[in-house]
């Protein structure tokens, strides 16, 4: 799968491409980033990317030419998704990182900056995403978020596929408590049945621990979650 992402910060990602799975993802090839800076692309002697926006207001904006040259600069693969990281955007979660992971060949990341993009960049745009509802420096943060969520999904990223299948948000629930070695530390012991060797017992603990702790930590993905699930999903608790 190929990302390109266009920034006028390429060094941000440096470490994290060399980085844990994301770098061993890219050392095998089962994804490849490619970083395009719009600023490579100004045609004035101050190579400017930013202007006043028109009608005032406080900041500056990203200009539109250096980005839309920019992007008509990549190659088009055929499953091809253009994405703006902005607060404006849709929330990214796991189904949107699923979707992308399986359905597109590219994805072009644009990355804003000050008060935002140029409106006409939205011509350029299949897809608007944020990070969630607050504001931040640069684009380049959710960027990366959104490529990690997405690299680790592809496959021969991780390891055992079938820790991808039980996480948080894979079936709706966040994950359940998980414990290793030593069985007691400082008083605080492991539950005695994850040592019982009952494996239909752990399984049955770890659902009742899904949905005890979705619905204490989060009740919105609770409420989602009976609401999708069979008719009686309480049973279980």
């Amino acid at each position: 799968m190929r990302f390109d992402i266009i920034t006028l910060f390429p060094d941000f990602f440096a470490s994290p491409l060399q980085s844990g799975l994301l770098g061993k993802a890219l050392a095998k090839q089962i994804a490849e980033v490619h970083l395009t800076n719009p600023r490579d692309f100004t045609t004035d002697k101050h190579r400017r990317v930013d202007d006043e926006p028109y009608g005032g207001g406080v900041g500056m904006l990203m200009k539109p030419e250096p980005i839309f040259a920019a992007a008509e600069s990549l190659p088009v693969l055929p499953q091809r998704e253009v994405i703006l990281m902005t607060p404006q955007g849709k929330t990214m979660n796991q189904p949107m990182f699923q979707e992308l992971a399986a359905g597109y060949d590219q994805l072009v990341i644009i990355c804003g900056h000050y008060e935002g993009v140029d409106e006409r960049v939205l011509h350029l745009v299949t897809r608007e995403v944020s990070l969630g509802d607050f504001v931040l420096t640069c684009g380049e943060i959710p960027a990366l978020a959104l490529l990690n969520g997405v690299i680790r999904l592809l496959p021969g990223t991780v390891g055992k596929v079938e820790s991808l299948k039980v996480e948080s948000f894979e079936a709706g629930l966040l994950d359940y408590p998980q414990y290793t070695r030593p069985p007691e530390f400082r008083g605080w012991q492991v539950p005695e049945v994850l040592l019982s060797g009952n494996h239909a017992g752990i399984d049955r603990w770890r659902k009742e621990q899904q949905i005890q702790r979705t619905r204490d930590r989060r009740p919105d993905l609770y409420e989602t979650w009976l609401n999708q699930s069979s008719p009686d999903p309480r049973g279980l608790e």
